[in-house]
């Protein structure tokens, strides 16, 4: 027997995997969603918390949770919507509307002192903020070691006016689409679509996004009469104890309003919401009768946007670009290794152990939401067997 293309007998292996990690402890609770040919699949289990009311609250379709980088997708699509209407110009220069960002200078040397610069080559693109080329964005390196990582860490999360003034003050760390940084860009998107709007981040957000698509808990707070719907977010467990630990509780970060609106990881959103934002992609832009965005914008979103040079020069570790690239906000399949996404896939993973990928091959959404921090990356043991559990049900 199938359903959506599935086999229900097969399906049974992915709840089993999510009761297995629940029953263990890593986390209170998790779900899937697998939604393939017009039909939605939903296993749920375990609750929004390991103590507390959250205890006594099963996870669920509209459970809220941290989404991290999930956001980077949201902030791309609606940059696109505002290139769409001819607001914004993919290869025009941003300095009109984040003049903070004119005329950059560059490191010389990535690793040097912050006064050994040359002048930037050229103006940073939208293309370039989409596709995280812009010359700046995370620097992973040991306190005291990198002078770049420093200052870029000294920036903090003031109110984005703030933030762009302090960034911009800085000298980048590649010329303008050389090479992939990661984060930055998701986050200065977001201030471009705020001056472009004329409006705050959010509001940009909720008029071109969240609104259409009915996206009614996606936002980067939750306010008091849905905080009863917010999982409970955990640190990896106590070496000594082995209990996990609490890192953001409903009354917690989230609970109000930020003065950084991070379009690299600061929405909260619910697997119901997101599997609307994900249909809309998927079927190349309307969802529900409401388009969010044509056919070829999607398809240019969606599409691999970095050079086998640059591939070669960046990531977070060699080979970090061997099997996937990056299109706009969003990482896209390019080779098909275990059994899991196909090429073309696109989607990301977010660092509370939320993931969502969409495979235009298969015409399937898959959606994991957890609130576990650090459970996001793709390398634990758990996704690989998480991912093959969703492939192997695929009956037909």
């Amino acid at each position: 027997m199938t359903t959506g293309g599935f086999s229900s007998k097969r399906l049974v292996r992915v709840r089993e995997l999510l009761e297995r990690h629940v029953d263990s402890g890593f986390v209170p609770g998790m779900m899937a969603v697998l939604a393939r040919h017009g039909e939605v699949h939903v296993e749920a289990t375990g609750n929004l918390a390991f103590e507390g009311a959250g205890s006594k609250t099963p996870m669920a379709g509209d459970t809220i949770c941290r989404v991290a980088s999930m956001t980077k997708p949201v902030v791309a699509a609606c940059a696109m919507t505002l290139v769409e209407d001819c607001t914004l110009r993919l290869d025009d220069p941003v300095d009109d509307l984040l003049p903070e960002l004119a005329g950059m200078t560059v490191l010389a040397d990535p690793d040097g002192p912050l006064d050994d610069t040359v002048p930037a080559q050229r103006p940073i693109t939208l293309r370039d903020l989409l596709t995280f080329k812009l010359g700046t964005g995370m620097v992973l390196a040991e306190p005291g070691t990198v002078p770049i990582a420093d200052a870029l860490d000294a920036v903090g999360e003031p109110p984005l006016d703030e933030w762009i003034r302090r960034l911009g003050k800085l000298p980048l760390v590649h010329q303008p689409g050389e090479r992939w940084m990661y984060e930055t860009g998701a986050d200065v998107t977001g201030l471009l679509i705020a001056r472009a709007t004329g409006m705050s981040f959010e509001d940009a957000l909720r008029e071109r996004i969240f609104d259409p698509l009915g996206m009614k808990d996606t936002a980067f707070s939750v306010p008091g009469e849905s905080i009863d719907r917010l999982a409970t977010a955990y640190e990896p467990e106590n070496a000594a104890t082995g209990e996990a630990v609490v890192e953001d509780g409903p009354d917690g970060l989230w609970s109000r309003p930020p003065a950084f609106e991070s379009g690299g990881g600061g929405l909260v959103s619910t697997a119901d919401d997101f599997l609307a934002f994900a249909s809309a992609l998927l079927v190349d832009g309307p969802h529900r009768g409401e388009r969010l965005l044509s056919r070829p914008a999607v398809t240019l979103m969606t599409s691999d946007h970095l050079t086998a040079g640059q591939k070669a020069v960046s990531g977070f570790w060699p080979g970090y670009f061997e099997n996937t690239s990056w299109a706009f906000g969003m990482g896209v399949r390019t080779r098909r290794t275990h059994l899991g996404p196909s090429v073309g896939s696109y989607g990301c993973p977010g660092k509370y152990g939320t993931a969502w990928f969409n495979d235009p091959a298969e015409d399937l959404t898959t959606i994991f939401m957890m609130q576990r921090a650090h459970a996001g990356d793709q390398r634990l043991p758990m996704w690989n067997d998480l991912w093959t559990a969703v492939y192997q049900a695929i009956d037909d």
